[in-house]
């Protein structure tokens, strides 16, 4: 598990980071906010622990930011503000946990356990949901939604839709498709897929000004809003 620490106390950054590797996580540690919002722009973390005066952009604004486009990963605050108005601040801004200094570091590790296990658990529900702009599509009840409206999709085009969307982006051609959505049970030679995109395109794209379903000439289609 990958930690991202912001706390400018060189001495307790150090042994904070010690602890948690002690205790099988990586830690990487900040000293200011506009670093911090700069490191996890191109980097993957599974817990924010977050001290509130730091220098630059202070901790509570950078929970609100990491908010702003990230609403999964864990944010413990760790601060030496104890008042109730300034945990009310925290969570507010959608923190998912508060811990005023000085604390246990077993307390702190007893905490992150409990929200990496949550974290885990909605990770795994989620599995059969997959989610691409406004578009969502839930493969355990088969039903398809786009900006809150339900899509009725025959079963094959709610296959074709799936496929497409598992790619992640990715272009298929015509063949991969023909052998993972029909698995060879049509000749491959008729103009099925096409008709079939068609028909997604339809029901998917054509009411909505982002167009999701895309086709690259020559190479096949694929699934992502442009």
């Amino acid at each position: 598990m990958n930690i991202l620490l912001l706390e400018d106390d060189l001495i307790l950054s150090a042994e904070l980071s010690k602890f948690l590797e002690s205790n099988q996580f990586t830690c990487d540690k900040i000293y200011d906010g506009e670093t911090f919002l700069r490191q996890i722009k191109n980097n993957s973390y599974d817990l924010y622990l977050l001290d509130i005066n730091v220098p630059k952009i202070n901790g509570l604004d950078v929970c609100q930011t990491v908010r702003s486009f990230d609403k999964n990963t864990p944010i413990i605050i760790i601060s030496a503000y104890g008042d109730i108005s300034d945990k009310k601040d925290a969570f507010t801004r959608l923190a998912d946990d508060y811990l005023v200094k000085p604390f246990q570091f077993e307390e702190l590790l007893l905490r992150m356990n409990s929200l990496l296990r949550r974290k885990i658990s909605s990770e795994n529900i989620d599995l059969d949901i997959i989610r691409i702009d406004d578009l969502i599509i839930n493969k355990t009840e088969q039903k398809v939604f786009r900006a809150g409206n339900e899509i009725a999709l025959t079963l094959k085009e709610f296959q074709l839709l799936v496929y497409l969307a598992e790619a992640q982006g990715r272009t298929v051609s015509k063949q991969q498709i023909t052998e993972n959505v029909w698995e060879h049970n049509f000749n491959t030679n008729t103009n099925t897929v096409e008709v079939y995109i068609n028909f997604l395109r339809k029901k998917i794209d054509k009411e909505y000004k982002v167009k999701l379903i895309h086709t690259r000439s020559g190479f096949g289609y694929y699934l992502n809003p442009l």
